[in-house]
């Protein structure tokens, strides 16, 4: 089997890598990957990865080199669970590799939940696959790029209006033009009604883009957070970026009533240890706001809304979205390095197709 190791204190340094595939024990199926998107989502992946836990669902034998989670459809290509046959077809949380051994538990709905003993602790979310029939390329492409980071763009929506946006005037989103960031400036304007400004922060390169998806009231660069309204805010980091955030805690001091931390897209500046005026940044989990939602209101509601959150902003992507397909799991590293330096152009998914 071959996969993709990644070096857990530089992530930017991968090599490629090969092993023999292990038998499979009663009870375990064998994954083998079709397709798998790669973002900046997969960036944070590493770049949290011993903070949050990500580097514990894939371990490898080899100290010091992990494997960095994807999302992707794979095939049941061979099984001893007698609750999974061999050709079903699975969406989910994968390994950056060619394959997958798991322990499957699977639901009256059909869905696979993987109890294998490491992975029973973590969240459930990233333990969960789906089950998509004969999906096309096209539509298993645009699954793996937009669902897992318009689920978490939703998710913030949802976690705002349920606090009341902590009665801020503005949300500012960092990193607006990630497809999370932007995916939240989308679902915040869908309130028609709303009393509050959505303010877009970004690169000069990328304030062009973000302008030309109308979701934001003001795009700013980073640049110029002087600009900002003195008015109540809650700041939304999509990049983990210090400077920006030591800029923007400084420049609205009281007025700034939430600062929520995301993603690491700017790993490379990211400072947990620096000094900020002001409210303390709160990491966002997504998982933990499903789990209070499921908890609320049921399960499988949550899962719904999502659901069509996501179809609604799928079924114009193509108005902003190319998607990109790399051949084999070589192309890979080029790809992740990519993002993982920051210059991948916004307006493109990338998708590594087996």
């Amino acid at each position: 089997m071959k996969r993709v190791l990644t070096d857990q204190q530089k992530i930017t340094d991968t090599q490629m890598d090969a092993t023999a595939e292990a038998a499979l024990e009663q009870g375990e199926a064998r994954l083998t990957l079709e397709s798998f998107a790669l973002t900046a989502n997969n960036v944070t992946y590493a770049a949290s990865g011993f903070a949050i836990g990500y580097w514990k669902f894939f371990p490898t034998d080899i100290p010091g080199q992990g494997l960095v989670p994807v999302w992707g459809v794979a095939r049941v290509t061979d099984s001893r669970a007698d609750a999974l046959a061999v050709g079903t077809r699975l969406y989910g949380f994968y390994p950056m590799a060619e394959s997958l051994i798991i322990t499957p538990e699977v639901s009256s709905r059909g869905n696979v939940t993987d109890v294998a003993p490491h992975r029973i602790d973590l969240p459930a979310v990233y333990n969960s696959y789906v089950p998509v029939g004969d999906t096309t390329p096209e539509q298993d492409h645009i699954r793996s790029v937009l669902q897992p980071l318009l689920a978490t763009s939703y998710l913030l929506s949802d976690w705002l209006e349920d606090n009341q946006r902590f009665g801020a005037k503005q949300i500012i989103v960092g990193s607006a033009s990630s497809k999370t960031g932007l995916g939240l400036c989308k679902y915040l304007a869908e309130n028609t009604a709303r009393d509050f400004q959505i303010i877009g922060l970004t690169s000069a390169r990328n304030r062009a883009f973000v302008q030309g998806l109308g979701a934001c009231d003001t795009v700013l660069t980073y640049d110029n957070i002087e600009q900002l309204p003195s008015r109540d805010a809650v700041y939304v980091d999509m990049s983990g970026n210090a400077d920006v955030k030591v800029a923007l805690h400084a420049h609205l001091g009281s007025h700034l009533k939430h600062s929520a931390a995301v993603g690491i897209s700017h790993w490379d500046a990211f400072n947990p240890a620096v000094e900020l005026e002001g409210v303390k940044p709160e990491f966002f989990f997504a998982p933990a706001q499903i789990a209070k939602r499921r908890k609320e209101w049921g399960a499988g509601e949550i899962d719904r809304r999502i659901t069509d959150a996501f179809m609604r902003l799928a079924d114009e992507a193509s108005d902003w979205l190319s998607v990109k397909v790399h051949k084999g799991l070589d192309a890979a590293p080029a790809v992740y390095r990519d993002l993982a330096n920051g210059t991948s152009n916004p307006s493109e998914g990338h998708v590594i197709r087996l």
